[in-house]
């Protein structure tokens, strides 16, 4: 059967069906890096409150920021069946934008496995700090669209995650 055909096996499941962790011990290592985010929706008052500093916690930009990165480097702990990595690099950014504020995690190491769920953990646990941060004047939050936006290093390559097409504006 040529490969592309074949059918992908669950890489977690031994032959009993149970969770097992991977053996990539015998992988090369390689450099890793993988780029997440995510998105909290909030009001405009309290996207004010923010771009201000006036929340009554204190500075939730600053504060989601590093909280994600120090979450990457506990993933392990959180996720059970993740590899201890040494991370070289984990970077968290939090913006202001249109209608919320967009968290961007990225995660880097030279390792035989990827970095995809560190920067995930990152950007999801900077979301729900953020939450966190706003929820005694916005119970409302909403977490969305934690995904992966890129990832390279490995034997799967490159991933990137299309740009979302923009609407065409209909002329009246």
């Amino acid at each position: 059967m040529k490969a592309s055909r074949r059918r992908k096996t669950l890489s977690h499941l031994d032959p009993r069906g149970r969770a097992r962790m991977v053996d990539v011990g015998a992988k090369p290592a390689t450099a890793r890096r993988a780029v997440a985010e995510a998105f909290v929706r909030l009001s405009r008052e309290t996207l004010a409150l923010i771009s201000r500093n006036g929340l009554p916690k204190g500075d939730a930009l600053e504060t989601a920021r590093l909280a994600g990165i120090v979450a990457a480097k506990r993933t392990p702990e959180l996720i059970p069946l993740c590899h201890p990595l040494a991370l070289t690099h984990v970077a968290v950014e939090a913006e202001v934008t249109r209608g919320g504020v967009r968290l961007v995690a990225e995660a880097a190491a030279t390792g035989p496995t990827g970095v995809e769920m560190e920067a995930l953990v990152a950007a999801a646990v900077g979301a729900l700090t953020l939450y966190d941060m706003v929820k005694a004047v916005e119970r409302a939050a909403t977490i969305e669209r934690v995904r992966l936006l890129e990832k390279s290093g490995g034997k799967s390559g490159t991933f990137r995650r299309a740009a979302p097409r923009r609407r065409k504006r209909r002329r009246s």
